[in-house]
């Protein structure tokens, strides 16, 4: 099978295209045929070199870590009823960035019908990041909500999600065409975190989805109103906001960072797959690149100008 390589730690350069041996199904394992393969900023990390230690891989590898396809073949113990089917799933940390995938079979989430597969590969990671974020911080209606990096691919969804739970959005983002695509998706407001001062006429929030960290995160959490919350799930400048706990109970904000249950984390996946299935919730998918330049992919989400989702098409090309 065609695949792409990552035999050392660096630049988006190090990922190489090249071939593989198919992939057997284990005991309760799917073989999937990938059409689609989600990228995220945190695989660029792991590509080089930076990420978590302990998660620190064992090269050579095929990177990717969620994908989207058909059921092929069942390995001993997976319901053999799978096979034809329409999947998303998580590979484990590893093989996404391939033609094939052997996948968990009690770890895969069926596509619901109506939903375009590329769609739920888009949310098989953000959806349920931004639902679990979303019930953490519980916004009420007439709240307002300010949501950082408000045109990435978790961002594009609390707009939405805050909009229709009757919040008052504030989109944050880096640039004037993020700020734009935020608007699109329903924001009521939006500014430009890349200019200094971009909070002075912002005004008070209830509550702040903060998926970016460092300076803009300490910044946002100004802004929020006594007796409010901040929920942190992503650290897109390289570090966590870290606001002191003292600072936060001067003014009663509660610093919120949720740590799901492995079955919490499949039913938030279950919420969003529904959800946009019912045509209430739109992933947006801003850039999609041929499995052979998964080198591109990582850069195009390096340069920050990617919006949404990324993704690698595999199959027909």
């Amino acid at each position: 099978m065609r695949a792409v390589w990552l035999r050392e730690f660096g630049g988006p350069e190090v990922l190489v295209p090249g071939e593989a041996p198919d992939p057997v199904p284990g005991d309760g394992q799917v073989l999937v045929e990938v059409e689609y393969a989600n990228v995220t900023f945190v695989e660029t990390q792991m590509r080089a070199g930076r990420g978590p230690q302990p998660f620190a891989p064992r090269l050579p590898m095929i990177p990717g870590n969620g994908v989207g396809g058909t059921v092929t073949a069942a390995g001993p113990g997976a319901d053999p009823g799978l096979v034809g089917r329409r999947i998303v799933s998580g590979t484990g940390g590893s093989g996404g960035y391939a033609e094939l995938a052997a996948v968990d079979a009690g770890g895969l989430f069926e596509v619901p019908d109506g939903l375009p597969l590329d769609a739920a590969v888009a949310l098989l990671a953000d959806g349920r990041t931004a639902t679990l974020m979303m019930g953490a911080a519980r916004p009420e209606k007439g709240e307002r909500v300010l949501v950082e990096a408000a045109a990435g691919g978790v961002g594009t969804l609390l707009v939405q999600l805050a909009k229709a739970a009757g919040a008052t959005v504030v989109a944050a983002a880096g640039g004037p065409h993020k700020t734009e695509v935020a608007l699109r998706l329903g924001a009521d407001e939006a500014v430009d975190y890349r200019e200094p001062g971009w909070s002075e006429g912002t005004g008070p929030v209830d509550v702040v989805f903060d998926g970016v960290g460092g300076d803009v995160g300490r910044e946002a959490f100004t802004l929020v109103r006594e007796g409010g919350r901040m929920v942190s799930f992503g650290l897109a400048s390289g570090e966590w906001a870290g606001i002191p706990e003292e600072a936060a109970e001067a003014r009663r904000v509660a610093l919120l960072q949720p740590k799901p249950s492995p079955q919490e984390l499949r039913d938030a996946t279950l919420s969003a797959l529904r959800e946009a299935a019912a045509g209430r919730l739109r992933p947006l998918i801003g850039q999609r690149f041929p499995l052979r330049n998964a080198a591109d992919a990582h850069a195009a989400i390096q340069s920050r100008a990617t919006t949404g989702k990324t993704l690698l098409q595999v199959s027909g090309l």
